[in-house]
């Protein structure tokens, strides 16, 4: 019996390692991974770098998105000059179209993205360039992941929309159109209301998405004729006012 003893302890160790191995194959997962599909997004964002005189963004860093920016918009507290430049890219590919651009105010600089660029995550490279010749490199990130448009609320279709801005809310807060959709905002509260594009306080995605102080009973209205995402805010509560609306 002596001698079965340690056959015995043997044996349920090969029994014990072998169950082990089969568990550990058959599971993606290894310690610390993030499981995910083919419509996830694992988002692990590196951190930003900031330019000299840099001030906000659009998209902002770490965010993700239910579709694909307009256009990649940077803001500065300093006048631009050439040759500043974005690059938006997604393994090795910069899904940027055209020139980069630097607003009349010079303070924004903006380049256009392809409407089909895929889910994924985006490093944006900018070269900030100032009139005496000085250049500084800045970076961020953001994501898109189509999978989340499932959260908002389907209106295609509709030739005209209406976005109440009620209990310090825009109802609906994310909606989904077609092209050429007229949408028009009604302010229902007792205090002032404001539709402004991103970022706080710059307001420069969209500018065309920029109303005066809405006062109750007013409205405010704009035609989205381009695909994209167009993130939007209250800047009387930017904090907590906020939309989206995917156009498709």
């Amino acid at each position: 019996m002596k001698k079965l003893i340690p056959v015995g302890v043997f044996v349920v160790i090969i029994l014990g390692a072998s169950f082990l191995f089969i568990y550990n194959s058959s599971s993606p997962l290894t310690p610390g991974s993030k499981q995910t599909n083919e419509s996830s997004i694992n988002t692990s964002f590196s951190n930003p770098k900031k330019s000299a005189h840099y001030e906000s963004n659009t998209p902002e860093h770490g965010s993700t998105l239910a579709g694909v920016p307009i256009n990649v918009v940077i803001n500065f507290n300093f006048d631009l000059a050439v040759p500043s430049d974005i690059k938006i890219e997604n393994d090795g590919k910069d899904y940027g179209i055209g020139e980069t651009e630097i607003d009349e105010n010079k303070l924004s600089m903006r380049k256009n993205m392809d409407p089909n660029s895929p889910n994924g995550i985006y490093t944006v490279n900018y070269k900030a360039c100032w009139p005496d010749g000085s250049c500084h490199d800045g970076g961020f990130q953001f994501a898109i992941d189509r999978t989340q448009d499932s959260s908002y609320e389907d209106m295609i279709g509709q030739n005209e929309i209406t976005i109440r801005m009620s209990e310090i809310q825009f109802m609906p807060k994310n909606l989904k159109i077609g092209k050429g959709t007229k949408v028009t905002w009604v302010n229902n509260d007792e205090v002032e209301h404001f539709v402004n594009t991103d970022s706080h306080p710059a307001h420069t995605y969209f500018p065309n998405q920029n109303s005066k102080a809405l006062k109750t009973g007013d409205t405010y209205s704009v035609t989205f004729s381009d695909t994209g995402i167009y993130l939007y805010h209250c800047s009387a509560h930017a904090d907590s006012m906020i939309g989206s609306i995917l156009v498709e």
